[in-house]
């Protein structure tokens, strides 16, 4: 059984509220992370201009403990590392649910694998609410294309995770939006057909890894006027099910519920 202590995913919406100087949704019940907000502190103040939320799916902290190098170009651009732990069921809809408005399953109503939108305020309302351009970049049909729909934020649907990365950045360039969450699913899709740690599952987590260090390059480059955050935000984590001969998730174990989330911060140049 997993570890109760540790802060949970619901945590990224106020520490990004705290971050940006926005209200928390209203039902948001999670405190921000002291040492992300500790490290955006210093050295200078918060009040941030820019945020770019990378989020890959199935990610979990196992992977990141076992290959440890093979996140190296996650720790160069985000060396802030917090471990987190997901929420009951680690599914995907539920899991964003969570993140996006700090609130438990049982207050924002997706409790099992549904896409439908969460039944309380999530941050990309708080924004809107307050005039700011938010915008979410993911493969179509998935949970962060779908339940987010009703939100006040731009949405870009592209048709795989290359063009996700594409339409990112283009979008960092662009530098209209204040935040972005740029959302991919690859290792995700593979693991649900393969051993989560095959040839091609691997591969998958490498290109992550690999697309991640771009974006963040981008971000260098084109918000050089701005205080900003990067992050690598997985949903949840996942193991192998010898039964089915292929990985999964959705179980209150280690392997599913334990994430290890990256922040990084850049100021004007």
């Amino acid at each position: 059984m997993l570890m109760r202590s540790m802060n949970s995913i619901c945590s990224i919406t106020p520490t990004i509220s705290l971050l940006l100087g926005i209200e928390a949704p209203a039902a948001s019940q999670a405190s921000a992370l002291e040492q992300v907000a500790g490290a955006a502190r210093s050295p200078g103040p918060s009040g941030l201009g820019r945020c770019l939320i990378f989020s890959p799916d199935a990610i979990g902290t196992a992977l990141v403990r076992k290959y440890g190098s093979l996140f190296l170009p996650v720790r160069r651009h985000a060396p802030v590392e917090v471990g987190l732990r997901s929420v009951m069921p680690p599914k995907t809809p539920v899991c964003y649910a969570s993140m996006f408005t700090g609130a438990p399953p049982a207050v924002h109503g997706i409790t099992e694998y549904v896409k439908r939108p969460p039944a309380c305020e999530t941050v990309f309302d708080v924004l809107a609410r307050e005039g700011r351009a938010a915008a979410i970049v993911a493969v179509k049909a998935s949970s962060m294309d779908t339940i987010f729909r009703p939100s006040g934020v731009d949405h870009f649907t592209e048709s795989d995770d290359e063009k996700v990365l594409v339409r990112t950045n283009a979008l960092i360039k662009a530098d209209r939006h204040q935040i972005i969450v740029s959302y991919q699913q690859r290792y995700d899709d593979i693991l649900h057909r393969e051993h989560p740690e095959s040839r091609e599952a691997m591969e998958a987590v490498r290109r992550h890894v690999s697309d991640f260090a771009s974006l963040a390059a981008a971000v260098r480059s084109a918000w050089d006027k701005h205080r900003y955050l990067i992050t690598f935000s997985p949903d949840h984590g996942a193991h192998y099910d010898p039964a089915a001969g292929t990985g999964d998730h959705g179980d209150d174990i280690p392997e599913d519920m334990q994430v290890t989330h990256f922040f990084g911060f850049g100021r004007p140049t």
